[in-house]
């Protein structure tokens, strides 16, 4: 039995065949890349200089585009490279570093959604304690929380996972490094102790899932009974950005790795998993942005001719 240490490097999901369609890959993810890079850095920049959106809201806004960069940035620039490069490798350390840090970024941005749907609870449904119960200090202690339990979940499932013997080859079925298919190349019962984690991750999900279905809810109820058409209209304007975030974020993650396995297929998985890793990343930035009208105001001073003000 070949310990995991004993692997120099590990071979991605091959792309397709002809130099042709590297090429195609390559500048199709270069342009999501790119798209994830403009619109998360001006959404970052517009709440850092504009001190009109110094709110909890887009405090964790910035919170999440930062996120968004980083899980977008962990997987895409290897997987360009090795399209120009019309390899498969990635060294070990690179598959560890790759497996934490996706981990953390999605771990972290699954409580953070969380948080957004608590502040949206709040501002709507309680709206005189809002100052109270999200105060400055407050929103800061939550990000952290979200972070610092990223980096807790992920350093204990990539310490977990790379201690597991690996003997069924270095072959990963995915265009980066992930959990699920490493686990795969284990040959020992051991595997079932990160299965166990991986089965616990799932089930706080779930209960991140029914908090956030809850307060919606509460906040929907709420938005009803407000008796003008406008008010409703401003308190549905904040919710359905972050809705929207939500759904692509857990539609596009269930899809992934509970589809059936009789309807999966190579190029099938390869175009799910880009759906749920690599286009959230660089669509949240328009979600947000298209029917807020603080964050085109911000954009339009800071870009001057670019946006337009309505």
């Amino acid at each position: 039995m070949a310990n995991s240490s004993s692997i120099p490097h590990f071979l991605l999901l091959p792309l397709p065949g002809t130099r042709q369609l590297q090429l195609l890959h390559f500048c199709l993810f270069l342009a999501i890349y790119l798209a994830a890079l403009l619109g998360n850095g001006l959404i970052i920049s517009t709440i850092a200089s504009d001190h009109h959106l110094h709110t909890p809201m887009y405090f964790f806004l910035l919170n999440l585009s930062i996120l968004d960069l980083g899980a977008i940035s962990t997987t895409v620039p290897k997987s360009m490279s090795n399209s120009l490069r019309s390899t498969r490798d990635i060294s070990y350390a690179g598959c560890a570093a790759q497996v934490f840090l996706f981990f953390f970024f999605l771990s972290a941005e699954s409580f953070l959604l969380t948080i957004m749907s608590y502040n949206r609870y709040v501002a709507i449904c309680r709206p005189l304690h809002y100052e109270t119960l999200l105060g400055g200090r407050v929103c800061v202690h939550l990000a952290a929380a979200a972070w610092a339990s990223g980096v807790l979940y992920a350093l204990l499932h990539t310490a977990n996972t790379f201690s597991l013997p690996l003997c069924q080859g270095n072959a990963v079925d995915q265009f980066f490094c992930e959990i699920p298919q490493i686990l795969k190349l284990s040959c020992s019962t051991s595997y079932l102790r990160e299965l166990w984690l991986l089965v616990v991750s799932a089930c706080l999900g779930f209960v991140c899932f029914v908090f956030i279905v809850v307060s919606y809810v509460q906040i929907f109820r709420a938005v009803l009974r407000i008796p003008s058409q406008q008010g409703r209209h401003k308190a549905f304007a904040t919710c359905l950005p972050h809705l929207a975030v939500l759904f692509l974020f857990v539609t596009t993650g269930i899809f992934a790795h509970l589809k059936p396995s009789s309807i999966s297929s190579p190029s099938l998985d390869l175009v799910v998993s880009v759906l749920y890793s690599v286009v959230p990343p660089a669509v949240n930035p328009l979600i947000y942005s298209l029917r807020n009208q603080e964050l085109k105001a911000a954009l339009s001073k800071l870009l001057p001719g670019c946006f337009q003000k309505q």
